[in-house]
C-alpha cells in the first residue's frame, strides 16, 4: 500500500535527497549531491557500509577518458560504439548507453578533483570480446588505487562491509592477483619474497593496532572504502540498520518521502527534492528469481544477501515499469557451493583465476567439454543454460589433476599442499586417483569424461583448441599463464589424483531493473516518469541490456548515473516542488 501525504500527519526528519542503499551508485548520488549543494540522506539496510561494490572485483569500465591514451591505448567514440553496437545492440536503451558515454569521463575527473575516488587506468586489460571491431586491449577499465583504511579509523572501518574471504588470506590480509602470485612464488624469487614480507608486515602491524583485519584496501573494498571516507568527510549523515517500509506519494502522484524502519521503529523522512533508490537489485529474492531468471535457478549469488529487491519492489507499487527487451536479467558467473557445519553456504565465483589456467577442463553430464573455459564469466554460464537444454549441464563440473591442482587450486582449494581433506569431508571437492574413478564419484558418464580428457591433452600438445578454441583471444590469453607454452590456456589433464568441483549458475547481481530515461527518473508504463523517483545501480535496467562487454561494466554506469542523479537533484529547487 502506498501512502499519500496527507496521510502522514508529519514528518520525522526532512532532506534534500533521501538515498536508500550504500553501494557505488547510492554513495555516488549522495556525496555529488552534497558537494553540490544538497542536504542528503543515506540509509543501508544492513549493518554495513558499502554494499556489493566492497565485495566486487573494483573494476570500472569508463573509456573514452584520457588515461586511455596514458595507458597506450587510443580510443574513439566510433570504436566504442562499434564495440558495443555488436555486443549490446538493441538489448539497452540507445539515449542512455549515450549518455553514459558523454559522461562516463567527466565522472571520473569530477571524483578526482573532489578528492571522493581517485581511479587508474589498466594499461592492459581486454574487452571481453576482444576480436570484434572497436575493442581495445586496455584503457577503458579502471582500478582505484589501493586505499588506507587507517583513513577511517577502527570504528568506521568495522562498518565498512568486509571483502569477500576469497580475497583475502591469513583470515584479513587483502590480496589482488599480483600479490597472490607473489605469495606463491615467495619461496623460489627473491623479489616475490620481498613483496610478500612487505605484505605480511604490515598485516602484522595492523592487527597489533587492534584493527580486526587489514588496513590494505583494493580492488572494490578501495571503491566502497574512499566513497565512504568521503561520506564522512562530507558529515554527510547516514543510518546503519535502515530499511524502506514504503515510498510515500503527494495527490499529484509525486514521490515526497518514504517511510523506513530504522532499528525496527518507524520513521517518516520528507525528501525534498527526490528519493533515490539504490538498493542493489534482487539477486536474493527467491519469487523474483523464479519469475525474471531461466531455470534452473537457485540463490547461487555472490551479491550480498540482504539484496532481495526491496527499491524495486517498492517503485512497481507506486506505478513503475520494469525494463524490457535484455538478453540476460543478470550478470552470470559459476559458483561454486560448499555447505559448512552451521548449515550456512559460503560460494565460490570461479571469475578470473582458475578456469583460464592451462589444465583446466570443465564438462556436462555426459563428461564432454561444453565451452571454451576461458572465456568471461557471464558467457560460461550461458553456455551452461545452452548445453543444458541437451544435456544436464547445472551442475556443470570443473576438472583438473595434482600438478594443476597444487600450482594453482581450484574455488576454495587452495594450491601449494594446503589442507583439502576437510572439503572433500564437505562434499564440496571431488577426489579420485583414476578419471574412472572421478566420474564415478561425480556420477557422471566415465567414457565420456575419459574421451574429452585424451582431446583436450592432445589439443594441448598441440597448443590448439580446435573443438572450443580455448586460449585463442588476448582476453583468454591475459588470464592464462605466461610462462606456459605453446598455448598459455592450454595444458594437459593426465597425472592423478584428479579433482572436481560443481559449479552452478550463479550472478555477481541482478541487470533487470526498473526502466529508467537517461536522467535516472524512474518510468511508468506509459514511459513517463514518476516525479521525484530515481533509481541507480542494479536497481535501475543495465544499460548493457544484461550484456557483459568487459571489466566494470557494473560499476561504471553505477557511478556515473549516481553521479548525474545527485548533480541533477542539487540544481533542483525545492521551494519549487514543495
Amino acid at each position: 500500500m502506498t501512502q499519500t501525504s496527507s496521510s502522514v500527519s508529519e514528518w520525522d526528519a526532512e532532506y534534500d535527497v533521501l538515498v536508500i542503499g550504500s553501494g557505488a551508485a547510492g554513495l555516488s548520488t549522495a556525496i555529488t549531491a552534497s558537494i553540490e549543494g544538497a542536504k542528503s540522506l543515506v540509509i543501508e539496510k544492513t549493518a554495513y557500509i558499502g554494499g556489493s561494490t566492497a565485495i566486487s572485483g573494483g573494476a570500472i569500465w569508463a573509456p573514452l577518458h584520457a588515461q586511455s591514451a596514458q595507458a597506450g591505448h587510443l580510443d574513439s567514440l566510433g570504436n566504442v560504439k562499434k564495440y558495443l553496437d555488436q555486443v549490446v545492440g538493441s538489448a539497452g536503451k540507445a539515449e542512455t548507453m549515450a549518455c553514459f558515454l558523454k559522461y562516463a569521463s567527466q565522472m571520473v575527473d569530477y571524483f578526482s578533483e573532489h578528492d571522493v575516488l581517485h581511479l587508474v587506468a589498466r594499461t592492459y586489460a581486454p574487452d571481453y570480446y576482444p576480436d570484434l571491431e572497436g575493442a581495445l586491449l586496455g584503457g577503458r577499465s579502471f582500478d582505484p588505487v589501493v586505499f588506507d583504511g587507517k583513513k577511517l579509523g577502527k570504528k568506521y572501518l568495522k562498518e565498512l562491509r568486509n571483502p569477500l574471504s576469497e580475497f583475502m588470506v591469513l583470515g584479513g590480509m587483502m590480496v589482488n592477483v599480483t600479490d597472490a602470485k607473489n605469495l606463491l612464488a615467495a619461496t623460489r624469487s627473491f623479489s616475490a619474497w620481498k613483496a610478500s614480507m612487505k605484505l605480511l608486515i604490515r598485516y602484522a602491524q595492523d592487527r597489533l593496532m587492534g584493527y580486526h583485519r587489514g588496513t590494505r584496501l583494493l580492488l572494490g573494498n578501495a571503491v566502497a572504502g574512499q566513497l565512504f571516507h568521503s561520506l564522512l568527510q562530507r558529515a554527510i549523515p547516514y543510518w546503519l540498520n535502515t530499511s524502506l517500509e514504503r515510498l510515500v506519494q503527494d495527490e499529484t502522484g509525486r514521490v515526497v518521502g518514504a517511510i523506513v524502519l530504522k532499528n525496527s521503529k518507524k520513521i517518516r523522512v520528507l525528501a525534498k527534492r527526490g528519493v533515490v533508490l539504490a538498493t542493489g537489485g534482487f539477486a536474493f529474492n527467491e519469487q523474483m528469481r523464479n519469475e525474471y531468471y531461466p531455470q534452473p535457478t537457485q540463490l547461487w549469488s555472490m551479491a550480498p544477501s540482504s539484496n532481495t529487491g526491496d527499491g524495486i519492489q517498492n517503485a512497481l507499487a507506486v506505478g513503475a515499469a520494469m525494463g524490457q527487451g535484455h538478453t540476460s536479467p543478470a550478470f552470470w558467473a559459476p559458483v561454486s557451493v560448499r555447505q559448512l557445519a552451521d548449515g550456512s553456504w559460503q560460494r565460490f565465483p570461479h571469475l578470473v583465476w582458475d578456469r583460464a589456467k592451462p589444465g583446466l577442463m570443465a564438462v556436462n553430464a555426459a563428461g564432454q567439454r561444453f565451452v571454451n573455459e576461458s572465456t568471461s564469466y557471464h558467457e560460461f554460464v550461458l553456455a551452461m543454460y545452452e548445453s543444458n537444454k541437451v544435456v544436464p549441464t547445472v551442475p556443470a563440473f570443473l576438472i583438473c589433476d595434482s600438478p594443476f591442482m597444487e600450482k594453482w587450486g581450484m574455488g576454495l582449494a587452495l594450491p601449494g599442499g594446503r589442507p583439502r581433506q576437510h572439503l572433500v569431508k564437505d562434499g564440496y571437492l571431488y577426489k579420485a586417483e583414476t578419471l574412472q574413478e572421478l566420474a564415478e564419484l561425480l556420477q557422471i558418464d566415465t567414457e565420456g569424461l575419459i574421451n574429452s580428457a585424451k582431446q583436450f591433452n592432445d589439443a594441448a600438445r598441440l597448443g590448439v583448441d580446435t573443438a572450443f578454441a580455448k586460449g585463442s583471444t588476448s582476453y583468454n590469453r591475459y588470464l592464462g599463464d605466461p610462462d606456459h607454452g605453446p598455448n598459455p590456456c592450454l595444458g594437459t589433464l593426465e597425472q592423478g589424483p584428479f579433482y572436481a568441483v560443481k559449479v552452478y549458475p550463479g550472478d555477481i547481481g541482478t541487470a533487470h531493473g526498473l526502466d529508467c530515461n537517461e536522467k535516472g527518473q524512474v518510468l511508468n508504463a506509459q514511459a513517463e516518469p514518476i516525479p521525484s523517483l530515481y533509481a541507480v545501480g542494479n536497481d535501475m535496467q543495465s544499460i548493457m541490456g544484461g550484456c557483459y562487454p568487459g571489466p566494470g561494466i557494473t560499476l561504471g554506469p553505477a557511478l556515473t548515473f549516481g553521479w548525474l542523479v545527485g548533480r541533477q537533484l542539487a540544481q533542483i529547487s525545492s521551494d519549487s516542488i514543495l
